[in-house]
């Protein structure tokens, strides 16, 4: 009946018929899970939400306990009484994948209620006339859509809660806008939490009467291994309650990359009536994301992004050429005119598919520039469904769109670079041996180069060890990937103090190099050179030299003078000749350099600031000061004007700069550079990076001469505090800090800590380095000088006279070194201690003399020393 007010028009609920039985339920409400979690925050967002007269849509992946969550409160309305005696009258349990779904729901309502003007063929008829009676009834009503997939097929099927007396909960996989606004509110379902799991487990297993299989410290791990994910949970709980197996053995076969899901969580464990197995559930948005997905790129995509770190990737991995080429091949070919042809994917098209993807919730978002992320366990899902012949080259496409995304200076985007390199480990446990073949893929040399290159030295170490193991059993112990992959391994102990492991390594790396491929192949050179870096560290200059003079000789013989690699040789020699006192040589060399690298490559190219900066260096072991600081002004305004004010080569430019202002006794100046060069380092690089630990312990060593003992002192014991932490108590690096330290305790006249310090770090040179090492050398002359200061003269001289007599021996007569060891021990024949000097690789190790080269590649482009720098020995090219 409709009544006339004015001009609006009134519709009364139907007349219902006489005999309805209240009250009315329709559907089967899901029965709650055994041991369910009913999720207290979201439940709290949903009562808030229904006080604000809004519906409620929850939304989440496929397995997260949406229907749950619903049935429990779909329930628990049910079950209430209001203050006026009355409850909930009508609950409508709808599943509402399909539109016809919904109708035929409603026309059963409709029936049960008796309206009038059902007709029993009729069922679309009896549904609206249901719609019309929940809008205009003051009866309490509840109807649950449970799993909206298509938003535009029920949209009109939506009830319209307008008398206030009724309300919607829908649950779906979609969380697009669409299904917010219009009075609705949209709350995430997330995963359970780890204390939810934990519960979970807990309760499931001794409810079952097997508290036994519950190992507290096993279900953390289990549920962590699961992504938490409430489905998953539930079929791993049914699996331990039906086969009883330890949680430990469980947890072993769930983390076996061979073992599949439908093994792991079968239907046979479906003991909540979910209806489907684990995988098909997870994938269940899938048919309904290739409805719409016209790009037919949806499920290429998915395999890609399945292969990535489950915590996320680059969202723009998969429009870089390397990845859009793949999927141009992946996809199915369209006939046109009688003939298939592979079309161009565009990234518009790339684009649209991962819309499609984030609408179903297959793979998530949380801002547009945000990494994508895919449920763990809904990507061992999708891989499960690729066809195993295309693994491989998908892999290799994955692998080859990281690649492409690298940036050239890591420090630049470290969060990228991070994110990459996990993404790098990920794509290589799940697909291995597919990187690997039929050549190791650049991704895995660049994980290598990148840790190191970030700090991260005992990871390098440990990803090359496996890389070697890994290599060799692929490819066996001569392939050249196995050599690039050993020579890496090198590279990463010099680079984390380890000196001798080193060099055992560099000298069999060149032995197989020159075996495999020759004396004269560029990368035997480059093993060559290495062995030389390694040389200089060991403390065997002489060596290191003479190798240097080959490698320069057999560059210039093999590529010709004017070759980039030979330039780099005629370099790193230049750095042994100052290394080994012979400044005028080294002096010669360095400016034959510069002269040709601004020849061939202009003068404002990097090498070529680089070579400038070297012939600085030399200017300054000259005793030709001047020169050295006015070449180090303009290294630094062109470093700064090509480069930028933030690249790291621009800080050890200024860092240098400081150097020499500290010659020139503009000790102020020298300490406002290290200060910024500290600040810069400390912003760009983090705390811990090793670069920044150089430029804490440099500006130490400025305090200490401009009288500031005290803030010296507790930078050092900071710096040694450090690299204690981060590289352990026996590296190079950390005897130095070690060293430094000492020598800070001396100057702050705290004499007895001075000398414990220093006779530590005598003994452990001479443990890890060997007694005749230049580093020993000096922990030796500092110790004398300790002994000296402390009124101990007869040991002090013992020592000095040791000192002298080893340089004489290694390093000859006229050595700087030598000089000053003769120098030093006159002094404390003259009990003159105040004049005696530690030597100055007390204060500061100078940093870099000379670079490794890294596999693959040939010798590294430049050189570039770093006087006053306090870091590693080598060079990464």
């Amino acid at each position: 009946m409709t009544q006339v007010a004015g001009d609006v028009h009134v519709h009364a609920p139907p007349t219902l018929g006489p005999s309805v039985e209240w009250p009315v339920w329709v559907g089967d409400v899901p029965r709650l899970a055994a041991a369910f979690q009913p999720r207290a925050q979201v439940r709290t967002k949903v009562v808030a939400a229904r006080s604000e007269g809004n519906d409620v849509v929850l939304a989440g992946l496929g397995g997260v306990g949406k229907s749950q969550l619903a049935a429990f409160l779909a329930r628990e309305l049910r079950d209430q009484e209001h203050s006026d005696g009355t409850g909930l009258e009508v609950l409508v349990w709808v599943r509402a994948t399909r539109a016809d779904q919904v109708i035929s729901t409603y026309a059963e309502a409709a029936a049960r209620l008796q309206l009038p003007g059902v007709v029993p063929d009729d069922e679309d008829r009896a549904a609206r006339l249901f719609l019309r009676w929940l809008a205009a009834t003051g009866r309490r009503w509840l109807v649950v859509l449970d799993d909206v997939t298509d938003l535009a097929a029920v949209r009109e099927w939506w009830p319209d809660s307008g008398a206030g007396r009724g309300w919607v909960l829908a649950t779906s996989r979609r969380e697009d806008a669409q299904l917010s606004g219009q009075g609705r509110a949209l709350i995430r379902v997330d995963l359970y939490s780890d204390s939810e799991a934990r519960a979970y487990f807990q309760r499931r297993l001794t409810d079952a009467g097997h508290a036994h299989l519950h190992d507290p410290a096993q279900a953390g791990e289990m549920a962590a291994e699961l992504g938490h994910l409430p489905l998953a949970l539930g079929h791993a709980a049914a699996y331990l309650i039906n086969k009883r197996p330890p949680m430990a053995d469980y947890l072993s076969l769930l983390r076996d990359a061979n073992s599949r899901l439908s093994d792991l969580l079968p239907s046979s464990a479906d003991t909540e009536g979910y209806g489907r197995p684990v995988t098909a559930s997870l994938l269940l948005s899938l048919d309904a994301v290739e409805e719409i997905d016209t790009s037919r790129l949806a499920r290429h995509l998915l395999h890609l992004a399945s292969l990535m770190d489950p915590l996320g990737h680059p969202a723009t991995a998969w429009t870089t050429p390397e990845a859009l080429d793949h999927l141009r091949t992946a996809r199915p070919s369209q006939r046109r005119l009688l003939r298939k042809r592979h079309l161009p994917v565009t990234e518009t098209q790339v684009h649209d598919a991962l819309e499609c993807l984030r609408t179903y919730a297959l793979i998530t978002q949380d801002a547009a520039t945000a990494p994508l992320r895919m449920h763990a366990l809904t990507a061992r899902a999708v891989r499960e469904t690729i066809p195993p012949g295309t693994l491989p080259a998908t892999a290799r496409a994955a692998a080859d769109s990281i690649m492409s995304l690298w940036p050239r200076q890591d420090h630049r985007e470290r969060e990228l670079v991070a994110l990459l390199r996990a993404n790098v480990e990920q794509l290589d446990q799940l697909t291995r041996p597919a990187l690997w073949q039929p050549a190791t893929h650049p991704c895995i040399y660049m994980v290598s180069d990148s840790l190191t290159k970030g700090g991260h030295y005992q990871q390098a170490i440990e990803f090359d060890e496996m890389a070697v193991r890994l290599s060799s059993s692929i490819h066996g112990l001569d392939h050249l990937s196995t050599l690039g992959a050993r020579n890496n391994l090198a590279v990463s102990y010099s680079d984390a103090g380890r000196v001798q492991d080193a060099l055992a390594l560099c000298e069999r790396v060149l032995t197989d190099f020159e075996r495999v491929l020759g004396p004269d192949h560029p990368d035997t050179l480059s093993a060559r050179n290495n062995l030389a870096v390694s040389y200089n560290g060991a403390g065997r200059a002489q060596e290191a030299l003479a190798l240097r003079e080959r490698v320069l000789t057999d560059f210039e013989r093999v590529l010709g003078p004017d070759h980039p690699d030979t330039l780099s040789a005629r370099s790193n020699l230049a750095v042994s000749y100052n290394g080994a006192g012979r400044a005028q040589e080294a002096l010669a060399l360095h400016q034959r350099v510069l002269t040709d690298r601004e020849r061939i490559l202009g003068p404002d190219h990097p090498d070529a600031l680089t070579a400038r900066n070297n012939l600085a260096n030399s200017y300054s072991n000259d005793g030709r000061a001047q020169e050295a600081l006015a070449l180090r002004e303009r290294v630094l305004t062109d470093r700064e004007r090509i480069l930028g004010p933030d690249h790291p080569d621009t800080l050890s430019a200024r860092n240098n700069l400081a150097v020499s202002y500290n010659g020139a006794g503009r000790a102020q100046e020298a300490i406002a550079l290290r200060e910024r060069v500290l600040t810069d380092r400390e912003r760009i690089l983090g705390p811990d990076h090793p670069d920044t630990l150089a430029a804490r312990t440099n500006l130490a060593v400025s305090y200490n001469g401009a009288g500031r003992a005290q803030e010296a002192l507790a930078l050092h014991q900071r710096v040694l505090t450090d690299r204690e932490r981060i590289l352990g108590p026996d590296p190079p690096d950390t005897f130095s800090a070690r060293n430094n330290l000492a020598v800070s305790y001396s100057r702050a006249g705290r004499a007895q800590e001075a000398i414990a310090l220093c006779e530590r770090v005598l003994t452990d040179r001479e443990r890890i380095l060997g007694p005749d090492h230049p580093d020993t050398f000096s922990a030796r002359n500092n110790l004398a000088v300790s002994y000296s200061r402390a009124g101990r003269l007869q040991e002090a001289i013992a020592l000095c006279e040791r000192v002298l007599t080893d340089r004489e021996r290694i390093l000859g007569p006229d050595h700087p070194d030598t000089l000053s060891a003769r120098n030093n021990l006159a002094n404390v024949h003259k009990v003159a201690a105040p004049v005696q000097q530690p030597d100055a690789s007390a204060s500061v190790i100078p940093s870099t003399n000379s670079r490794y080269d890294r596999f693959p590649g040939s010798l590294c482009a430049t050189t570039d020393q770093r006087p006053a720098e306090h870091g590693t020995d080598t060079w990464r090219a």
